[in-house]
């Protein structure tokens, strides 16, 4: 018969990603990837931990040393949104925590622009929605927050869009990337359909399209579809657009992973 003692059964059924998560915090993850800089150190730390309160002040304290409200997006809000991004990626932290941090960025974004009599420069449009028939935005909601706190402007069309409602905003705004979620199997189809308007009109934009419902082999059919398996793909789909990747079938090299 086994006799393990009390200290030797705690070891074993300690597992290493546990011992490992006990030895590097996330916050101890994230204070390794902050910037030095005294001013903006708060202002990135504020975003990690999601108090807006904080990012306010810190903010506030950079103007006040003379930093440019509109300098400070790209220099201390993105900046810390990068570590965030990061630890995500790295299955450090996790959605709620992304979501907390994407809430205080348009916190301090909202507050450069006031503070500013320029307006900031974004890194494009992208026309958001959910799938005609389906009320389910969730994941929807979760792609424009991270989009925004990425630098992009969106048009959030909401839930059970038409597809000549979003065809309508193709035309009225020019976005660089088109996404749309669908949870349910039965709306899902709408995709096709907003896909062959699109190139009916002319426009050779990448879709984007990712949900509960949706795989990869279903978007890769329609020839404007790139895949995204999470929300946070969004905004690497749009950044690898802006750095002139928008050939679809590059995107899908980029991001299909099955």
């Amino acid at each position: 018969m086994l006799d393990f003692t009390e200290a030797s059964l705690k070891k074993v059924l300690t597992r290493y990603n546990v011992a490992l998560e006990k030895a590097m915090t996330p916050e101890d993850a994230a204070e390794e990837l902050y910037p030095k800089d005294e001013l903006i150190y708060p202002i990135a730390k504020a975003i990690f931990e999601g108090e807006e309160d904080d990012v306010i002040e810190g903010l506030e304290a950079a103007i006040k040393a003379g930093k440019d409200p509109i300098a400070l997006i790209d220099d201390a809000l993105m900046v810390g949104m990068g570590v965030v991004t990061r630890l995500y990626d790295e299955g450090i932290i996790f959605l709620p925590n992304v979501m907390m941090s994407a809430d205080a960025m348009l916190d301090g974004i909202e507050f450069c622009k006031e503070n500013s009599e320029t307006a900031p420069v974004t890194k494009g449009t992208v026309v958001c929605h959910v799938a005609e028939g389906d009320v389910h935005d969730i994941g929807k909601n979760i792609v424009t927050a991270l989009l925004r706190a990425n630098g992009y402007n969106v048009v959030d069309l909401g839930r059970d869009v038409p597809v000549d409602e979003v065809l309508n905003a193709v035309a009225e705004n020019n976005p660089i990337l088109v996404t749309g979620t669908a949870l349910m199997t039965t709306t899902m189809y709408a995709f096709k359909e907003v896909n062959d308007k699109l190139l009916e009109k002319g426009y050779k934009i990448p879709f984007a399209c990712g949900g509960g419902a949706v795989n990869q082999d279903f978007v890769s059919q329609y020839a404007l579809g790139v895949y995204g398996e999470e929300a946070a793909d969004a905004p690497k789909i749009a950044d690898a657009i802006v750095t002139g990747t928008t050939d679809i079938a590059a995107l899908r090299d980029k991001f299909h992973k099955h």
